[in-house]
């Protein structure tokens, strides 16, 4: 949680040094909303919440296509990701593919990504 805010009402999920999640840090700080902040680099992935967020967003939406990690996998491993249980098995064996941050709300809802209008929404 971050020093000096009131209760948490969400969960951010993500790496430290990613610029998206910077982003999101400072608006939410910013905005004076207390947060937990969840480092895949250091907590891991939360298997247990996997299945949630696919369902709430989806594979195609979770899994970042575009980011370095993915283009650095080869072909086969790329290919092999075509449904949850494919997806879920490559994030858990690599974070950095997942696109961040994953925001689970104080109502439970989940966005992906940093978009102000859909935080702005969520507040």
């Amino acid at each position: 949680m971050m020093a000096g805010m009131n209760t948490p009402i969400l969960t951010v999920y993500g790496i430290p040094n990613c610029d998206t999640v910077k982003k999101a840090h400072s608006w939410l700080t910013t905005q004076g909303v207390a947060y937990i902040f969840h480092d895949f680099k250091k907590q891991g992935v939360p298997a247990a919440l996997l299945p949630q967020w696919l369902a709430a967003v989806g594979w195609q939406t979770l899994v970042n296509r575009k980011g370095t990690t993915w283009r650095k996998l080869d072909e086969a491993t790329r290919l092999a990701v075509v449904d949850d249980a494919s997806a879920t098995a490559l994030m858990l064996a690599n974070p950095s593919v997942i696109k961040r941050p994953v925001v689970v709300w104080g109502d439970g809802s989940i966005s992906v990504g940093f978009d102000v209008d859909v935080f702005k929404a969520h507040l």
